[in-house]
């Protein structure tokens, strides 16, 4: 019998790390052979960090561990870290829908972020040290003409803020396009991780990121882009009027809008932005006016959305959005599933070890060693079947993690169709302005014509409102023409989606199925050679 100190040993061996640090034995001369008799060369297999955030498992190998003498030295072969498809989601690890070909041409664009370095805010702070932010290397490498041709690369740091910076610019220059979505700057779960945690998975979300830009056909080549990853010291692009700013320069504009400037009601530079930025109070209550009138008062506005095969294409977007976060659901699901039977394999393995050991050691008559060496036969079978379907969780995580990625395009997708809502409202509100503005204009000329000679104060009137609806004319030609620009760029983005999603798709199932093929195969040989073990079991009842 186990002395209890051995049963407290015993106990410490149920977790996963222990399984990963056990041994297993090698086939006779030290080789394992595949399904078709092919040799395959025995590989050390790695703690897999897709799966656990424990720490690594030789780490916590002992060479007193009991386990370490009862079973020979390994064989990994059954149970080689490798994907079954060769494509690797080649994207410069950057998952993204932008095309394979992309990916492939010539052109390339590859940006890594790394040594988040600490810096000090003394400026905000009354104790040093106290108040401080991390700054991220960036490295460009690339060939394309716009950073200098082929052979150049560059570095630069950059800290959150100028991420924060770049994507409003690019959103705010480049509307109507699939813009990648930014990481999200969130304070509650940096202060509620641990720092160098949060740090490594900001800069992680950050890569990611700034990849994804680098795949976008347009945003590859924007100067907004090129001065982010080239620029030395501080960015031009951080000189952004916050949104007080904004507020209150059109908080002192409004007065003069409403009574002592008629013409000055629209901003000729503004019309091609997004009025939400606040500089223009009057433009944002009177497009709010006209939001209301177009979805309550049911009268039907003077400009409407005509492209009914981009409603279409919308409305079905919305629907794939909706299926893509259910299978998504279903993913995360097979996921937890194939960790769960994995861990479950191992803590069987675990437990025939056990067994097998204390047959091994405690046993009383022959029998029991022989059932003790069939048992260990087994517990490797099981371990190595553990790991096989952590290795496939790895490969599963690696290609079903698609799903999750087109759920964050189909938020920019989102923004993109807003850019055309906003700039469609902009020119229904102008187009109403200018109906109001004829109507008062003809009013005015009645009344004035009823009077011999003329009314002057009217005619002065006139004559201010003629030069408001001039301004507004021109005013909604610059918004029917962003309008225009914005649903060319909806259209040639709507295009390129539709082809790389089909390409996505296609190397994701493919990638999945022929991993879930080629794991079932090495799994299958594990039990078939047990049973090959075993087969005297049947000779021994026959």
């Amino acid at each position: 019998m186990m002395s209890h100190g051995d049963q407290e040993e015993e106990a410490d061996l149920h977790s996963p790390e222990e399984m990963e640090s056990l041994v297993l034995d090698d086939p006779p001369n030290g080789q394992s052979h595949g399904r078709n008799g092919q040799l395959s060369r025995p590989v050390t297999i790695n703690y897999d960090p897709l799966l656990s955030s424990s720490p690594s498992y030789a780490d916590r190998q002992s060479p007193d561990s009991p386990f370490d003498s009862f079973l020979e030295p390994p064989s990994y072969a059954e149970a080689i870290f490798t994907s079954f498809d060769s494509s690797s989601n080649g994207r410069d690890g950057s998952p993204d829908f932008s095309s394979t070909s992309n990916a492939l041409s010539s052109e390339f664009l590859s940006i890594s972020v790394s040594d988040p370095q600490r810096m000090d805010e003394l400026n905000n702070s009354l104790v040093p040290g106290g108040s401080g932010y991390y700054t991220y290397l960036i490295t460009t490498r690339t060939n394309l003409p716009e950073y200098g041709g082929p052979g150049s690369e560059f570095g630069v740091r950059r800290r959150f803020k100028d991420v924060v910076a770049l994507s409003d610019r690019l959103l705010e220059s480049y509307r109507g396009f699939f813009i990648p979505m930014r990481p999200d700057k969130n304070v509650v779960e940096s202060q509620m991780m641990q720092k160098q945690e949060f740090v490594e998975q900001r800069r992680v979300a950050l890569e990611k990121y700034l990849r994804k830009l680098a795949l976008h056909p347009v945003i590859r080549k924007s100067e907004e882009l090129r001065m982010f990853l080239e620029a030395k010291g501080s960015l031009p692009l951080v000189r952004s009027t916050d949104v007080a700013s904004r507020m209150l320069d059109g908080a002192v504009k409004l007065p003069r809008q409403l009574f002592g400037e008629p013409t000055a009601a629209v901003d000729l530079q503004e019309v091609a932005k997004p009025a939400k930025g606040g500089r223009d109070l009057l433009r944002i209550f009177k497009e709010l006016k006209q939001s209301m009138a177009n979805d309550w008062v049911g009268t039907k506005p003077m400009v409407v959305e005509e492209d009914k095969e981009f409603l279409e294409k919308k409305g079905k977007l919305m629907d794939i959005e909706q299926q893509l976060s259910d299978v998504s659901q279903q993913a995360e699901s097979l996921v937890k599933a194939q960790q769960d039977i994995g861990e479950t394999m191992g803590e069987l393995g675990l437990a025939f070890v056990k067994l097998s050991k204390f047959e091994t050691e405690e046993a009383i008559v022959e029998a029991q060693r022989v059932r003790a060496a069939d048992m260990k036969n087994l517990a490797t079978a099981a371990v190595k079947a553990s790991r096989l379907y952590r290795e496939l969780n790895s490969q599963t995580v690696k290609h079903l993690d698609k799903l999750h990625d087109y759920l964050g395009v189909m938020l920019a997708v989102n923004g993109a169709f807003s850019d055309r809502a906003s700039a469609l409202l902009t020119v229904q509100t102008l187009s109403s302005d200018l109906s109001s503005l004829h109507s008062r204009i003809e009013k005015l000329e009645v009344a004035s014509s009823k009077i011999f000679g003329g009314d002057r104060s009217r005619l002065r009137k006139i004559e201010e409102l003629k030069d408001t609806m001039r301004v507004t004319e021109d005013a909604k030609s610059r918004a029917v023409r962003e309008y225009d620009r914005i649903k060319e760029n909806n259209r040639s983005e709507l295009e390129r989606l539709d082809r790389e999603m089909q390409e996505d798709f296609t190397q994701m199932l493919r990638g999945f199925v022929l991993n879930q093929v080629g794991y079932a195969e090495k799994m299958e040989n594990v039990w078939e050679n047990l049973a090959e073990e075993t087969r005297h079991y049947q000779k021994d009842h026959s």
